[in-house]
């Protein structure tokens, strides 16, 4: 049987701490900062670990 490839989209977006939670980066930081406070876009640059709904899905993607 073949191998299964990880999906190129899931690897850019998100990724696998040592203790096997997935992070994924915060929306809205884009574009359109010009508005945004330097608080909500420092704090916007911090990753947030992944719904446990979506991480199942996630890590199939990934192949885990």
């Amino acid at each position: 049987m073949p191998k299964q490839k990880t999906h190129s989209g899931a690897k850019k977006r998100f990724r696998i701490t040592g203790s096997g939670k997935i992070m994924r980066e915060q929306v809205n930081k884009r574009h359109l900062a010009e508005h945004k406070s330097s608080r909500r876009k420092r704090r916007l640059q911090i990753d947030q670990v992944m719904a446990p709904a979506d991480a199942a899905k996630a890590k199939k993607l990934l192949g885990h």
